[in-house]
């Protein structure tokens, strides 16, 4: 038993209740390390610091004293010690107690030592003995000569932390910066021979020596060229044409100026040298030159007058184009560097530093005059073709750096809204009273004589190409000869630069001035040509910078039909197409019927259009190819804008019709691939404007045919997706836009929302169709259709007050009108009509409520003076009682047509319906909307006269309500006279306010009321001209055999019966507004189904309607008396048998004009 009993074990090593256990024990243990590690350190740490502090403590009592003994020394100087003394005695203590002082950033030594020994100094270069002169040591032994530069060297470095520390914004420090004065004179002596009296002729060599070892020291240092650039950045910016800055050469801070640009500029007066063997490299003194004075902001506009000629002469300008050229990857790495640690007060961090290294260059190398505006040149004897590859360089690297910040816009093309002009923009800064912008740093490059020059030398190389080529068959290897992909690259770069940096005209002047230029479009289109049709690449590198690997681009120049003058671009175009924005109508010309044309079109399969060379989309093309591209289409479409239907179809500039057809194919090709591949993140600029000019060809193309249908739909080929396929897609496209994440949009998503075109228009009818059917699964799904698909809003409306009851009852619904409505019509004589709605009440009365609330004299819309009479909003209408709220409501009328697939009896004006779709509107558009004043304007376009004499200004009147009103169409136009200069401004101006300003509000409010049904991408899979053939169907009448052919009968009847037989017979006779009434009185619609009778729901039926007819009248021939009568809501005809031609034909006119309904059975 006792071994069973669990013995109970005992302790007997003495254990405490205080024990602990072994982690916490091991814990403790290291705890107490780290305590007595800490305190070792600290003890060291405050030796140390006690160390630091009495070393300073006494040089500073030291320096204090030898300070004190140096001003005593000093005051006793009168120009009779030696050499020796000078510098043992005086320089030396000077030097060691200043730098002391120096070494807080703060207090400065007292500023009568400074101005006492620069003093001294200077009138010690000015001797004329040697034995007494500081400067003789630079000629002595080689061990006064390393004193002489050690102390010349740190004399320098003290001169430039003064000049760094200059505040003249101060009024107490007018004495610092006569001592600065002092300083940057005694620099200069130090480093120019002329004013060393006591030089020897035979020791100019050695002291030519020391003084280039001087500049080159401080010149590859930074130190220099950074105290100068902190100097001039706190200069004031002054205008670019003042004749005087507020800077005159008798003031000190002019002085110091010029002292500091001379020593900036020492490095490039000084030759190559040669210092014990060791020669002086000077590379390094213009990439510190490059690095911190060209990126100063505004570098000429801080600048006297009288000295801006000395940073642009060409002695400057060249070293360093060739520094930035050759080591640009050293230097814009180190501009990467300091500009992090600057706060750019003027531009609020939106331009890089190499970006005013972009704006300087062009500036310095360029002059202006303020007497015209297209007056400049560049300065003599520059390198025009270093110049073109320095500036690609920069603009490269500056892209960049605005691409990783987030700051490159979409905006592109120079289609942005112009911004408030009272706004200000962070990348300006307020200049004597006026906005000193960036980007008119820039403005030489967006002016003719620029592009004009480099073209003239892009033609004197291919010369000197051709005689090369003539005497060696090795050729050139390209150095120093300017190419056209040169060019492409800088205006493409700059184009891109004034889209993210210009704030006000965005890219516009740059694609005004390359639109004008004759021949430089034609130049590019033939190159792209060359390389995409004949599979010559041009041989054009990657590398865009390198000009020795530049391939030759056969360009053969501008075409010559075009007719465009220098005289009314360029810089005359400001930013009037900005705001131009919609479409085009039919017009009366018709060029595309030519026979060639046609015959041609007839023989091209759809393969003929589908290219070759662009089936691989963006990822298919090499970077030269890419950037023509991108820059053509910038170009072209800015153009498009601007050309009228004249020089278009007739005179066909700057393109033939049959080359409009090539580069039509070639974007639509180009474009597609690039979509369906997912590639357009890689090339995503030259994707988007080949998108954009790819939509105005196409918008042109359907208001006036040039191009044969096969062309636009020849990409997709025969692999195009299932309609039901194609139409999810779309969707989920719109649901990823909707939540933000474009990113994972499908590519067949891509291909529907940006070129829709690719599809036959029947196709996207279809997918529109399947779109409408996806959404009311998606409503039924979450309970907002009853199973049943029973109506679930239910109207009594008047009819002869059909479009107030419905205002009334629906306009307040919202999206919610996409459900059924069940329609009860009040007859005019107050009575409830006959009948049930199951579909077809509320068809008639749609119909019914478009056709009263669109006829012009209801006041809210109005017909264009065109032949088709197409509706357009009254301006007039916003003065209405509920006028905008109407027009809203009838936007969603059209929607819920739309959505339901009914019919409208009307067509709107293409202006219109372009601004619903979002799309531009061209200046020939006017004509449908005014086409008097449209003649009046192509009149003043093509006026050779002085317009003057016409005496117009920028004004337009306008007559509401009775009363004539002008408005002005810019700030100030009464006052602005319309010149040949500005002809097109004020044309586009015009045409702007007739096609936007005009048209924007109702415009807007009908697109609200439409969206609220239909989304908008779904609208966007259509044109303007198609939009209308959604709403309105076919055209004015339809085929009867096809009706025939998709016909049901029931009751009795089959094709064969007589009287169906008869009633075929009449209805061909009828003319076609009757046939449209016959169709409006079974279907509530006048206008056939779009792809035909068989999409028509339900089937038009016949339906045998027994006649009771006596057995008298049986006899005596009679003929049934009863009427047609029809039941819209399943698409029948209630036809009793009639036996004779005359009486089917006579009951059936009768029941289709007298607009009732079940009362006729």
């Amino acid at each position: 038993m006792s071994a069973s009993r669990k013995q109970s074990q005992v302790s007997l090593r003495g254990a405490s209740a205080r024990e602990i256990s072994r982690d916490a024990l091991l814990e403790k243990v290291a705890h107490e390390r780290e305590h007595r590690s800490f305190t070792r350190r600290s003890s060291a740490a405050a030796l140390f610091i006690q160390r630091i502090w009495r070393r300073y403590y006494e040089i500073k009592k030291v320096g204090g004293h030898l300070q004190e003994e140096w001003e005593i020394l000093a005051d006793g100087c009168n120009n009779h010690e030696t050499v020796d003394w000078l510098s043992s005695n005086l320089i030396r203590p000077f030097l060691f107690f200043t730098s002391h002082s120096l070494a807080s950033h703060r207090n400065f030594a007292d500023v009568k030592c400074f101005s006492m020994c620069f003093r001294i100094l200077l009138q010690n270069i000015n001797i004329t003995d040697a034995e007494k002169s500081f400067c003789s040591l630079a000629v002595g032994t080689a061990e006064e000569r390393s004193t002489w530069f050690c102390q010349a060297k740190k004399l320098s470095l003290l001169c430039f932390s003064l000049l760094a520390k200059c505040d003249f914004t101060c009024d107490d420090d007018d004495q610092m910066i006569s001592v600065i004065v002092l300083a940057m004179r005694l620099v200069v002596s130090l480093t120019d021979l002329k004013q060393w009296k006591s030089l020897k002729l035979e020791n100019i060599g050695e002291a030519d020596i020391s003084v280039k070892r001087l500049i080159y020291f401080m010149g590859r240092s930074s130190f220099m060229y950074s105290s100068i650039r902190k100097f001039l950045m706190k200069l004031k910016i002054c205008n670019a044409f003042e004749e005087s800055k507020s800077i005159t050469p008798a003031e000190n801070i002019f002085l110091i100026t010029a002292s500091a640009l001379t020593l900036a500029l020492r490095p490039f007066q000084s030759k190559s040298g040669k210092s014990n063997g060791d020669a002086f490299d000077l590379k390094a003194s213009f990439q510190q030159y490059s690095i911190f004075i060209l990126t100063v902001p505004y570098l000429t506009r801080r600048l006297p007058n009288l000295l801006v000629p000395a940073v642009k002469h060409l002695s400057v300008i060249c070293p360093c184009l060739n520094a930035l050229l050759v080591s640009k990857d050293i230097v814009f790495d180190e501009m990467s560097k300091f500009e992090h640690s600057e706060n750019l007060q003027f531009t609020g961090e939106l331009v890089p530093s190499c970006g005013w290294a972009l704006a300087n260059i062009i500036d310095l190398v360029t002059e202006r005059s303020s007497d015209s505006v297209d007056s400049g040149h560049f300065i003599q004897d520059l390198d025009c073709t270093l110049y073109v590859q320095v500036i690609n360089s920069i603009s490269e690297n500056l892209l960049d750096c605005l691409g990783n910040v987030g700051i490159l816009t979409g905006k592109e093309h120079g289609y942005a809204e112009m911004d408030d002009p009272s706004a200000q923009d962070s990348s300006s800064v307020k200049c004597n009273g006026r906005k000193l912008a960036y980007a008119d740093l820039l403005s030489p490059v967006h002016q003719q004589w620029h592009l004009r020059k480099l073209l003239s030398l892009l033609e004197k190389s291919k010369v000197i190409q051709q005689k090369d080529s003539c005497v060696s068959n090795q050729g050139t290897k390209g150095i120093g000869i300017l190419r056209l992909i040169d060019i492409v690259y800088f205006y493409d770069f700059l184009l891109r630069i004034f889209s993210s940096l210009n704030p006000i005209g965005g890219s516009l002047p740059i694609l005004n001035v390359l639109s004008f230029s004759p021949g430089f479009i034609t130049q590019l289109w033939e190159t792209l040509e060359d390389s995409i049709f004949n599979g010559n690449d041009c041989r054009l590198l990657e590398d865009p910078l390198n000009a020795a690997n530049f391939g030759g681009c056969n360009s053969t120049g501008g075409d010559k039909k075009q007719k465009l003058g220098v005289k009314d671009t360029g810089s005359k175009l400001l930013t009037i197409f900005q705001k131009i924005a919609g479409k085009s109508t039919d017009l009366n010309i018709n060029l595309v019927d030519d026979t060639s044309q046609t015959s041609q079109a007839s023989q091209d399969g759809p393969n003929s259009w589908d290219i070759e060379g662009m089936k691989r989309g963006s990822h298919g093309i090499s970077n030269d190819v890419s950037c023509i591209l991108h820059l053509f289409c910038a170009i072209y479409a800015h153009l498009l804008l601007i050309l009228d239907d004249i020089e278009f179809y007739e005179k066909q500039v700057p393109f033939t019709l049959q080359q409009q057809q090539k580069i039509a194919s070639v974007l639509n090709t180009f474009v597609y691939n690039s979509l369906i591949h997912n590639t357009v993140q890689n090339r995503k600029p030259v994707v988007d404007a080949a998108v954009k000019c790819l939509h105005f060809l196409y918008e042109r193309d359907c208001r006036h045919k040039f191009c044969p249908s096969s062309l636009w739909v020849a990409p997709t080929g025969r692999g195009r997706i299932p309609i039901a396929a194609a139409a999810r897609a779309h969707e989920a496209a719109r649901s990823n836009l909707q939540l933000g994440d474009a990113s994972n949009i499908p590519s067949m998503s891509s291909v529907l929302t940006t070129v829709p075109h690719v599809f036959p228009f029947e196709e996207r009818v279809q997918m529109f169709r399947e779109l409408v059917k996806m959404d009311k699964v998606v409503r039924r799904a979450a309970g907002e259709v009853s199973a049943s698909g029973l109506s679930s809003v239910e109207i009594v409306v008047r009819r002869d007050h059909i479009v107030e009851d419905g205002f009334r009852q629906l306009n307040s619904l919202g999206p919610r009108l996409k459900s059924g409505i069940s329609v009860s019509f009040i007859s005019e004589c107050g009575l409830p009509e006959a009948g049930l709605d199951y579909g077809g009440l509320s068809k008639e009365f749609l119909t019914d409520l478009s056709k009263a609330a669109f006829d012009p004299l209801f006041g809210l819309f109005s017909q264009t003076s065109t032949a088709d009479g197409n509706l357009v909003p009254n301006i007039s209408s916003k003065l209405l009682d509920n006028g905008m709220e109407m027009i809203e409501f009838l936007g969603r009328v059209v929607g819920k047509a739309l959505y339901d697939g009914i019919l409208l009896d009307y067509s709107f004006s293409l202006v219109f319906v372009q601004k619903l779709l979002g799309q531009y509107s061209f200046l020939d558009e006017l004509s449908t909307l005014d086409s008097e004043l449209y003649r009046n304007l192509m009149y003043l376009k093509h006026y050779d006269g002085d317009v003057e004499d016409l005496s117009l200004d920028f004004t337009v009147t306008e007559e509401v309500c009775g009363k004539r009103i002008v408005r002005e169409l810019r700030p100030g136009g009464r006052n602005v006279a319309v010149t040949n200069e500005n002809k097109l401004q004020y044309i586009h101006a015009i045409a702007d306010y007739k096609l936007n300003w005009q048209m924007l509000p109702p415009a807007n409010a009908f697109y609200s009321g439409l969206t609220d049904l239909i989304a908008p991408l779904w609208l966007r899979l259509f044109s303007a001209n198609e939009f209308n053939q959604l709403l309105s169907g076919g055209k004015h009448d339809f085929d009867v055999d096809d009706l025939r052919s998709n016909t049901r009968y029931t009751g009795g009847y089959s094709e064969g019966s007589r009287t169906v037989k008869i009633f075929w017979e009449v209805v061909r006779g009828f003319m076609p507004s009757e046939r449209c009434l016959l169709l409006k009185f079974v279907t509530s619609c006048s206008r056939s189904p779009l792809l035909g009778f068989q999409h028509l729901q339900p089937s038009f039926t016949i339906h045998k309607v027994a006649g009771d007819v006596p057995i008298w009248a049986t006899i005596g021939g009679h003929d049934v008396d009863r009427l047609p009568s029809a039941s819209t809501c399943y698409n029948t005809l209630k036809l009793p048998a009639y036996k004779r031609h005359s009486t089917l034909r006579s009951k059936l006119l009768y029941a289709i004009t007298s607009n009732t309904g079940f009362e006729l059975s």
